[in-house]
């Protein structure tokens, strides 16, 4: 990320504090820890999540796809998203995105943490102004700037979101804060409806290798592997899902 060098600054928008640290790099007080990489959090996304789910591969000559993430935070993942559905989707495609978030930020922290990637900013422009100023409120929000694309806010816990929860998904981001910090994001229930809300053969991608994790999507039903981490992280989780395993 490019970013100029700014004093730490907290900002306090609904349901969670915002620490801005001196590289512009945002940071959770809830859970301590960091919403994005310091070292380049658009590639870090593209490399976790829309790599790792082979995107835009696995959507190509489908009419409808939808994507599904649990931890919206900044909405850098989703903006990166868009932007290569923007320059890479199907011929009549559609993409639908789910996202869970239990502590929305506002509007204007979420302009400030993707303002430091130009090639971001028609989409996060667009996001934003559909975006509650105030950040959404608890239950359903659907967002929706473009013919082709929708994106559905569920604001809550994310046990209880997923439990009532009807979409299937073709794809998954899990971008919660890491376990240890935020373990009720990697509960084994929500690993288990993650994998009762997917398709056959969905793709998962997370930036996470913890056991813990892995063994939770084994017993969702999901065929996990590690691959090599981005940046400092030694290792990360892709996964596909092939069905809930007998007994």
């Amino acid at each position: 990320m490019t970013a100029g060098a700014r004093a730490p600054a907290v900002a306090h928008g609904l349901g969670i504090d915002i620490e801005w640290g001196g590289d512009g790099v945002p940071r959770s007080r809830r859970f301590d820890d960091i919403y994005y990489s310091p070292e380049d959090g658009l590639a870090e996304s593209r490399a976790t999540f829309l790599e790792g789910c082979a995107l835009p591969a696995a959507w190509a000559g489908r009419e409808s796809f939808t994507v599904a993430e649990t931890g919206f935070g900044t909405g850098l993942t989703i903006a990166a998203l868009v932007h290569l559905w923007q320059s890479a989707k199907p011929v009549r495609g559609r993409l639908e995105v789910h996202s869970v978030e239990a502590f929305p930020l506002t509007r204007d922290a979420i302009i400030r943490a993707l303002s430091g990637w130009p090639e971001l900013r028609p989409v996060a422009s667009s996001m934003a102004g559909a975006y509650p100023a105030d950040g959404p409120g608890q239950g359903v929000h659907r967002l929706q700037w473009a013919p082709d694309l929708s994106l559905t806010l569920h604001v809550g816990e994310v046990a209880d979101v997923l439990s009532a929860a009807e979409f299937r998904a073709d794809a998954w981001f899990l971008d919660g804060f890491a376990p240890a910090k935020n373990p009720a994001m990697w509960h084994p229930a929500v690993l288990d409806r993650i994998g009762r809300l997917s398709r056959p053969g969905a793709r998962l991608a997370t930036f996470t290798a913890a056991g813990a994790v892995r063994r939770g999507l084994v017993a969702a039903g999901f065929d996990v592997r590690k691959q090599s981490g981005f940046g400092r992280k030694r290792e990360r989780i892709v996964a596909v899902y092939r069905g809930r395993p007998p007994g």
